[in-house]
């Protein structure tokens, strides 16, 4: 059987004009990333992948110039094609420039995605072998509030069945083409090509995307991309701790760590009172520099009554990640006679693990009691102490 061919659309039409002109009066797609333009950096991560056996950037009319400077040369690179008046319409432009070629499967490429890494290109093409298109995408961390007049709260979304969806996006090639031009008759304009692919019935399965492949949008996104293409030298380690206690009361199970425990007692609280999960995003919290648990989620508010302690703890995961950040490691030590903790370590360390996005190495659980001596001695409550390793940008 032979080989799929596959293309690769690179769409560089628009004027970037968000980002600023960098001082030069360039668009973002070719200003500088640590010496090399965006759209140089973001061609070359395609045709880095022998898997890949065309590539056409699709070009604003004005930016030849610009396009010309770059000195790009690969027998895989083919001639730049003019763009339309909206992404919608250059991407369409590209499609049509594929005709003679005909590959079989396209990626759709926002030039905007320099950082765009090989095996989120890669699982995007592995999954259109059973699927019409494929697109990747990062699970949304924040909590995201609908408003029907854009001043006042209608509603919360389920974040769980929420995606930011990122590109290359792939689809096999007639397909995506006939769902293009069908949707240029219409007087809607759709804002990706997966959206056009659902409007048209295809199939199409997400992939996992990756923080790193930022989208340049807006001036500060340059220095975000430059500290991540610096690697370690752009990071700084910030620690942080976190420490909490509560009294129990009665009840039938106490949650720890993320996980109900069968007792003769509860933990009380205004929230379900996981001190672990508390102790541990204070911990995340401090090493932000971002207060304690009380100031994001107030034991006044009314709606955290009984909440989650997970909700808490994916907030700071979540303020971690937008910083463009990583959480190291996770340590927490849990002091108490009773429930016994053991057997419930490794369920802990997954659901936090979980919760953080992080693997399970990377979280440490320990258990101990205080010598019948004290508060928790006399079985009155539990104490937990916890830190919290994290990597930000640098900042100066």
């Amino acid at each position: 059987m032979p080989r799929k061919t596959t293309a690769v659309i690179v769409v560089a039409a628009g004027r970037g004009e968000r980002a600023g002109s960098g001082g030069a009066d360039l668009p973002k797609q070719y200003r500088q990333l640590l010496g090399e333009a965006v759209l140089s950096r973001t061609i070359s991560a395609f045709l880095a992948l022998e898997a890949i056996d065309h590539v056409l950037p699709v070009i604003n009319p004005d930016h030849a110039g610009h396009y010309d400077a770059l000195n790009l040369s690969d027998p895989r690179l083919l001639p730049p094609v003019t763009g339309g008046a909206t992404r919608q319409a250059s991407v369409l432009e590209g499609l049509k420039a594929l005709g003679p070629i005909r590959p079989d499967y396209v990626l759709i490429q926002d030039a905007a995605r320099p950082l765009v890494t090989p095996a989120v290109i890669e699982d995007v093409m592995a999954a259109l072998t059973a699927s019409d298109g494929a697109l990747p995408v990062v699970p949304v961390t924040d909590t995201i509030k609908r408003s029907l007049d854009g001043s006042t709260v209608a509603g919360t979304e389920d974040r769980n069945s929420l995606f930011a969806a990122q590109t290359p996006q792939g689809f096999r090639y007639p397909q995506i083409l006939s769902a293009h031009m069908r949707a240029s008759a219409l007087p809607r304009e759709f804002t990706d090509d997966a959206m056009i692919a659902e409007w048209a019935g295809l199939k199409v399965a997400l992939t996992q995307g990756s923080t790193g492949n930022i989208k340049i949008t807006a001036r500060e996104d340059f220095a975000r991309a430059e500290r991540i293409l610096a690697g370690d030298n752009a990071m700084e380690t910030r620690v942080g701790t976190g420490f909490d206690v509560h009294p129990f009361e009665p009840g039938r199970s106490v949650w720890l760590g993320g996980v109900e425990i069968p007792h003769d007692r509860k933990l009380k609280g205004h929230s379900d009172a996981d001190v672990a999960l508390h102790a541990l995003t204070d911990a995340i919290y401090g090493a932000l520099g971002e207060g304690d648990i009380g100031q994001h989620f107030p034991p006044s508010d009314p709606q955290w009554k009984g909440a989650a302690s997970r909700v808490f703890l994916e907030h700071a995961a979540g303020l971690v990640a937008s910083r463009g950040g990583r959480i190291v490691n996770l340590d927490v030590t849990i002091v108490c006679e009773t429930p016994r903790i053991g057997g419930h370590v490794p369920a802990m360390r997954s659901a936090i693990a979980a919760a953080c996005g992080i693997g399970e190495p990377r979280v440490a659980i320990k258990a101990t009691t205080s010598e019948r001596l004290g508060f928790t001695g006399r079985e009155e409550g539990i104490v937990a102490m916890a830190s919290a390793s994290i990597e930000l940008p640098r900042q100066d």
